[in-house]
């Protein structure tokens, strides 16, 4: 079965750093673009960043601090966060979108808590 699972959320202090982690399995990794979103509080969810064959994009709310690789040996993709500000509190949720080959167009894993706060 598709399984797409974020890990390597928690708390951290303002200007600190986390890596979060998304296992993929069940699917053609590699024929997927892969993107973080987060939704906050009361907010409607925002795409972060993304990765694909095209390169990278983030939101400039995040551009210079986060960073979006991917191992498809691996099937795996991280979002590795730095200079944490409070207003990235959220939950993040790895996200799959295909752009490649036939199947489903989209998975989405249950999400991982940030919580930036001193």
């Amino acid at each position: 079965q598709v399984q797409l699972v974020e890990s390597g959320g928690g708390l951290v202090q303002p200007g600190g750093s986390l890596r979060l982690s998304c296992a993929a399995s069940g699917f053609t990794f590699s024929n997927y673009a892969m993107r973080w979103y987060r939704q906050a509080p009361g907010k409607e969810r925002e795409l972060v960043a993304g990765i694909a064959d095209g390169g990278t994009n983030y939101a400039d709310s995040v551009k210079g601090r986060f960073t979006i690789s991917r191992d498809n040996a691996e099937n795996t993709v991280y979002l590795q966060m730095n200079s944490l500000k409070p207003e990235d509190t959220a939950v993040y949720y790895c996200n799959a979108r295909r752009v490649y080959g036939t199947g489903p167009y989209s998975y989405w894993g249950q999400g991982t808590q940030v919580t930036v706060s001193s």
